[in-house]
């Protein structure tokens, strides 16, 4: 009997447990600490994903054949390390691999010293030094970050010399980040579309998968404050098949050899997250060590290739032997987010109108049940996911759907995958 425990308690987690629910090898889904959704896929473990020795006692406890980390955090600090330090089968780059994600100086002198594209960058961890060269600075915007996690929120595009001294302030001088902001980032700011791109490796072989893209603007025409990402489409025609082969030549092949050539024994997911210019030009805007959010609500759907399986191989390092299969639909996901968000936001909201519609395509992210109650629990609440022949079709009945949903100050986009009609 195959069991999984799945770390995380978010949209993603639960995407990834309809993914695994659909293996013919039937696994029993742990989750820890999941939400309202996972809770009808398996059971909830109340488990923190950061209390890493208690999620190690309950993987030998339970004998759990494969754990799969959902956020960065508890890869960032080692969980990979521990779980084989318990001989545990787990999923998931190590602690030195997590830097890739953990911190963005590491990763961008990997891009450099493998000539990976990316945009061109300088290191500060001196206020009076980074004010200095952005004041000297011609060409504005540029782009300035955290060095390390910051929940989403370290970046800034800054339009003026004024706001870049401001949020270097923030990060140098009072620390808004904590550690995470001690050192900054300061790039060139490039222009184009953006797409994600996930990859599944065993440190041997990299398998890259569909094409998505990520809404992240809480407004309809990408306008207002930046979020975790509102909606997300797949595939994207952003990407064409060119483009894809070249992003797989350019990036992936050259970050695993460069993985390799460090001694970083990579097993798990790898997120690109791609810039593509109007020529064509791709570079890499980040890395994240895992399955972002919400593009894994619409890139797993449509993976036909049984999930338990790719997991497997991943650990046994035999991903070479599996090919991918993918549906040849569309998938979107419509994001219902908490009144308030992404700055402070309202909980405790009773949902309704989750009975009346098909429960494989909502998924859940920060929802709780309370009494007899599904309510909302976290700034992205829902995500609404639908799949078609054809991406308009899809986005059609993600939005008959979400009509059916409601709670109090419920906000969400109108225009989710429109913006692929430029692309065709």
């Amino acid at each position: 009997m195959v069991s999984v425990l799945i770390i995380g308690s978010g949209g993603r987690e639960h995407a990834i447990g309809l993914a695994l629910a659909k293996s013919n090898q039937n696994p029993s889904l742990y989750f820890a600490p999941g939400n309202a959704g996972t809770a009808t896929l398996g059971t909830n473990v109340p488990i923190e994903a950061t209390s890493i020795s208690e999620l190690v006692t309950f993987a030998k406890q339970n004998s759990i054949s494969i754990t799969l980390v959902g956020p960065e955090d508890p890869l960032v600090m080692g969980i990979v390390d521990r779980f084989e330090q318990e001989n545990l089968a787990i999923i998931g780059p190590n602690k030195l691999g997590a830097q890739l994600e953990g911190s963005k100086k590491w990763a961008k002198q990997l891009m450099t010293k493998y000539n990976i594209p990316t945009a061109g960058y300088r290191c500060f961890t001196n206020f009076d030094d980074a004010a200095t060269f952005v004041t000297h600075h011609d060409t504005f915007p540029i782009v300035i970050k955290a060095n390390g996690l910051a929940a989403g929120k370290g970046v800034t595009i800054a339009e003026t010399k004024a706001s870049a001294l401001t949020a270097l302030k923030e990060c140098l001088v009072n620390q808004k980040f904590k550690d995470a902001g001690l050192e900054v980032i300061i790039e060139d700011f490039l222009e184009g579309d953006e797409a994600s791109i996930f990859a599944f490796t065993d440190s041997k072989t990299i398998r890259p998968m569909l094409a998505a893209q990520d809404h992240k603007a809480i407004g309809d025409g990408d306008t207002g404050p930046n979020t975790g990402g509102m909606g997300a489409y797949c595939p994207t025609p952003l990407v064409t098949p060119e483009l894809y082969e070249k992003v797989n030549e350019t990036i992936f092949k050259p970050l695993l050899a460069g993985l390799q050539k460090e001694g970083i024994h990579y097993k798990g997911i790898i997120y690109a997250g791609l810039m593509i210019s109007k020529e064509g030009d791709v570079s890499i805007v980040e890395f994240n060590v895992r399955f972002g959010d919400p593009e894994t609500q619409v890139v797993l759907p449509l993976l036909e290739t049984d999930l338990v399986s790719i997991f497997q191989a991943i650990y046994n390092e035999t991903l070479a032997d599996i090919t991918l299969k993918w549906s040849a639909e569309s998938a979107v996901c419509v994001v219902l987010a908490s009144g308030g968000y992404p700055n402070n936001y309202e909980k405790g909201k009773v949902i309704s109108g989750l009975t009346t519609t098909n429960q494989e395509s909502i998924i859940h992210a920060g929802t709780k049940q309370e009494n007899k109650s599904i309510v909302t629990s976290g700034g992205r609440v829902l995500g609404v996911v639908s799949k078609a022949p054809q991406l308009t079709n899809a986005i059609t009945t993600a939005y008959q759907c979400v009509n059916d949903i409601s709670f109090e100050n419920m906000v969400y986009r109108s225009d989710i995958g429109k913006k692929a009609a430029r692309y065709n």
